[in-house]
């Protein structure tokens, strides 16, 4: 699969207020050691798609005010490598934008799509799943991974397949169709039937498929970007986005062309996978003492607390007495008590605050 007409596009324009206080509007979760291991997980996952698409090639789709944040983290990096989108019009236009801009370099590109903050570990069998996903891309399809589902999950979306005595891991699948998040009883009913996976948001097509599919399901898109591709890489090109990202729509890529497009096949993943949402996803892939607590934090000091998440500095000494069931984060300026079955109502509880997104 590795050659020079493999492309990796790493989304990382996204705020991350679920993982509130560490993530801000400044500083959001991708730029952040949210695993206390030394690397952010923007760096995890560029790493990750390092091994097997050559460093020239991975672009960055972020805000125009994040650009200086991947640079510094992503040394390797050109700046011509990070495309910035002025404004967030949600996912759509920006790999609109990066589909034309590879598209005009290379109109052989295949594109790899991976969001900056998802937790990979079986980074191996996610490079063999990858190479299925890239052989079906060939064929023209809009490849999409799916992952199957461990709990009825009312907070990921789904993709319905068609299953047969061949639908096995790391099988390609027809989708019949995207179901957004459900609700309890009916994310039960997705896991009984067994032809439902979670929709990981990791895509696989090549740069005239993508092209195509939003020509004849979101032309207005299509148009915004594909119609001048002398444009890139050009000092116009700037000017030129400002005006392209104030036009468009504000959509995502599943509604705008994946729950239309009859060309879309799912591969069947079956690495260990979380996209770290928020701060209790965190729980299950870190290590935790004998009360069942994960402590990021060097001088952390725990009296008859359990199932706790504590993630406070390194330079700070924490005593914490009769929890159970608690995320503490502890900033600079910042600190966060919540209780983990309170922990979907952190939008609303930043909301009314005055300090969401």
């Amino acid at each position: 699969m590795t050659n020079n007409s493999t492309y990796g596009l790493i989304m990382a324009g996204g705020v991350g207020s679920r993982f509130w206080p560490l993530s801000t509007a400044e500083n959001p979760k991708q730029f952040l050691d949210v695993l206390g291991i030394g690397k952010s997980l923007l760096r995890l996952t560029f790493e990750r798609l390092q091994k097997f698409i050559p460093t020239e090639n991975i672009y960055i789709l972020t805000n125009s005010s994040y650009q200086s944040l991947v640079l510094e983290q992503l040394s390797e990096l050109s700046p011509e490598q990070v495309l910035c989108e002025p404004q967030r019009k949600n996912t759509a236009p920006c790999i609109a934008y990066a589909a034309a801009k590879i598209a005009a370099i290379d109109p052989e590109a295949t594109l790899l799509v991976s969001p900056s903050d998802h937790l990979i570990i079986n980074e191996t069998r996610f490079e063999q799943i990858i190479e299925i996903a890239w052989q079906a891309a060939q064929k023209n399809q809009l490849v999409t991974l799916g992952i199957e589902p461990t709990r009825p999950d009312t907070g990921y979306g789904y993709i319905e397949f068609e299953k047969s005595e061949r639908s096995t891991k790391g099988s390609v699948c027809e989708v019949q169709q995207f179901r957004e998040k459900p609700n309890l009883e009916t994310a039960e009913a997705f896991l009984s039937s067994g032809n439902f996976y979670w929709n990981a948001g990791i895509f696989v097509w090549k740069a005239a498929t993508v092209l195509n599919a939003l020509a004849q399901h979101q032309k207005d898109v299509y148009d915004i970007f594909s119609a001048n591709p002398n444009v890139y890489g050009t000092p116009a090109e700037q000017s030129f986005l400002k005006e392209a990202f104030d036009a468009c729509p504000d959509i995502s890529i599943d509604f705008a062309i994946m729950e239309k497009a009859k060309n879309v096949s799912v591969v069947l993943a079956d690495f260990d996978w979380s996209d770290l949402g928020t701060w209790g996803s965190l729980t299950s892939h870190l290590p935790k003492d004998e009360q069942k607590n994960s402590i990021i934090g060097k001088n952390v000091y725990t009296f008859d607390c359990s199932n706790c998440l504590i993630n406070v500095p390194t330079d700070k000494t924490v005593m914490l007495d009769g929890l159970q069931d608690y995320i503490v984060v502890d900033t600079s300026d910042k600190l966060m008590v919540l209780k983990l079955s309170n922990e979907q109502e952190l939008k609303a509880y930043l909301k009314k605050m005055g300090l969401s997104a």
